[in-house]
């Protein structure tokens, strides 16, 4: 995989320049955020361990370093796995279903099918079902192609042991991803009728779009109106979508990856909607609607209204 990365904002970190270690840093900057994101689920979380990574990375001394890039893979994925654990005993308190922060991706993200694939709502959801460990694996082999011995150091486990996790997560995985790939134009005509849908305030219209046994996500994070359980079936999914405002404005984004929809009350991001689809339909809705994780998105389109 090229190091693309479905980042958008160079905030955070040094800026270019002639020194050796900051050059190296800016130069992995991409690949090092994508490789926290997958592991942690939220932006923010992966800005800070960039932080952490470039604090570390500014004392170390170069000449002493083989291989600069494996070796800030390396440290990334150490700081994402602490931060991941003290994640995973937050989320336990969370209120209602916990849903990644969604991220604004730009156009090469999206052809690039592998990483849109593996940033996108239901993969990362997928790798929250699995242990840290596992999880950073399975993100170094399978997405960033990394060798079983860089992994090894990475995760302080040997590389027979790598080879092993790396196989029990990639079954894991293959068991629950979407059946089949979906062209981007399909993704797209779904894209659209589920916004007409919402225009109209009319989502009977999707009957023919949503699986019979389509489930709903929504994170509220306990800050505002969301249900506390997902919403299964078609008819209670569409009972839930009546609900929604036709004063709100909606408009289609490119959000982690694959087309999605940013709903507004007036200035304000009220709600992103990111879908799954398997043999054409729509078998998942992801609605994030809690503040803290819409803000940077909130940021970002902000500046492009």
């Amino acid at each position: 995989m090229t190091e693309q990365s479905a980042h958008t904002d160079d905030t955070t970190g040094p800026s270019a320049g002639p020194d050796p270690a900051t050059e190296t840093f800016v130069a992995h900057r991409n690949l090092l955020f994508t490789v926290a994101y997958e592991m942690l689920g939220s932006a923010a979380d992966a800005e800070d361990v960039l932080q952490e990574t470039w604090l570390r990375w500014a004392g170390v001394d170069l000449g002493a370093v083989r291989d600069r890039r494996a070796y800030l893979v390396r440290v990334t994925t150490r700081q994402a796995l602490t931060r991941l654990r003290t994640l995973r005993r937050r989320k336990e308190s969370y209120v209602g279903p916990w849903l990644p922060e969604p991220l604004l991706t730009a156009p090469d993200v999206a052809e690039d099918v592998e990483l849109a694939d593996s940033v996108s709502m239901a993969m990362l959801l997928v790798l929250e079902t699995l242990s840290p460990t596992e999880r950073a694996v399975f993100v170094l082999r399978e997405v960033f192609d990394l060798r079983y011995d860089e992994i090894a150091e990475a995760v302080d486990k040997n590389p027979a042991a790598v080879r092993q996790i790396a196989h029990r997560a990639r079954a894991h995985v293959a068991a629950r991803r979407p059946r089949e790939a979906v062209s981007p134009d399909h993704a797209r005509d779904a894209l659209a009728a589920f916004r007409r849908a919402v225009e109209t305030g009319d989502p009977r219209g999707l009957l023919d779009l949503i699986a019979p046994d389509v489930v709903l996500l929504t994170d509220g994070g306990g800050a505002v109106p969301a249900a506390l359980r997902p919403v299964v079936g078609a008819a209670e999914v569409i009972r839930v979508l009546n609900r929604i405002d036709t004063g709100v404005s909606v408009r289609p984004a490119q959000v982690n990856g694959h087309p999605a929809l940013l709903l507004h009350r007036g200035d304000e991001l009220d709600t992103v909607i990111a879908f799954r689809l398997d043999a054409g339909l729509v078998t998942g809705l992801y609605a994030v609607r809690n503040p803290e994780k819409l803000s940077r998105i909130g940021r970002e389109t902000a500046i492009s209204r």
